[in-house]
């Protein structure tokens, strides 16, 4: 991968405040200012692409352009096996309008049936964007199993059917801080920030 240009504003391409939180203290320590793409009126793309790559770099390159700034996306969500991957890039849809992750759960049960292959991946894509163009691509995976019933309180979305390979606990068992140094998401950023601590 080329060395990335040095940064010193940077578009988060997210209108989920909590998420805009989460990035911006990983890059601000780095002397990187950061603006939302909903503080900036930016509207939110359509996300058309079929893998969780695509989508983070439609968004980055959309957020990027409209922008006029250097623009981060990220995209994820739950990979199972036995489902050929799904419910992948469509997570989130399978939680209906009204974002419930309980029946999304309950959903991910009933497709894998009797299944004895359970494993399963928490998968995180990032995207860094130029308004020229060029872009930079981040991938985090934890890889596990899928359990039933669900397990703890801990967490959102698929954490408490997911066991993280290696572990006892289900992410929403396990303590917030310990999961979030082992997650998808951190793995994928971790090797963002190294790459913009490399920045000539």
């Amino acid at each position: 991968m080329a060395a990335l240009r040095e940064i010193d504003r940077l578009a988060i391409a997210s209108h989920n405040p909590g998420k805009v939180r989460e990035i911006e203290a990983l890059v601000t320590p780095l002397g990187i200012a950061c603006v939302s793409a909903g503080d900036l009126g930016l509207p939110e793309p359509e996300e058309t692409g079929t893998t969780f790559a695509e989508n983070a770099a439609l968004k980055a390159l959309a957020a990027s352009t409209a922008a006029g700034l250097v623009a981060l996306a990220d995209d994820s969500g739950l990979a199972v096996a036995a489902l050929g991957g799904r419910p992948g890039i469509h997570s989130a849809r399978w939680a209906g309008p009204e974002k419930d992750f309980a029946k999304a759960m309950a959903k991910v049960e009933e497709a894998l049936a009797d299944a004895a292959d359970r494993r399963a991946a928490f998968v995180c894509h990032l995207c860094l964007a130029w308004p020229d163009g060029e872009t930079h691509a981040f991938e985090g995976r934890v890889e596990g199993t899928l359990v039933w019933p669900p397990r703890g309180n801990h967490g959102f979305g698929y954490d408490p059917i997911f066991q993280p390979a290696g572990e006892d606990r289900t992410f929403g068992e396990i303590e917030p801080a310990r999961k979030h140094a082992m997650s998808h998401r951190a793995k994928a950023f971790a090797q963002l920030v190294a790459a913009l601590r490399a920045a000539p």
